[in-house]
């Protein structure tokens, strides 16, 4: 009766430590995806900011 107590002590254990894994991986991917997305959104910022606003300039009428 006790081997099968530890048995089932041992295996719970492991599902434990399965699910912190698992756990600590989740984690890791979000803060990982959670950098991608800051530097996708500085590469947008920086091309707005480099883009002229509205249409001051990109018509130059010239006569001679």
């Amino acid at each position: 009766m006790s081997q099968s107590v530890g048995a089932l002590a041992s295996a719970q254990a492991f599902e434990v430590m399965g699910a912190v894994m698992a756990k600590k991986q989740q984690d890791q991917q979000a803060a990982m995806t959670n950098m991608l997305v800051q530097s996708a959104m500085q590469s947008v910022e920086q091309t707005a900011a480099a883009q002229p606003v509205g249409n001051i300039g990109q018509n130059i009428n010239v006569t001679v």
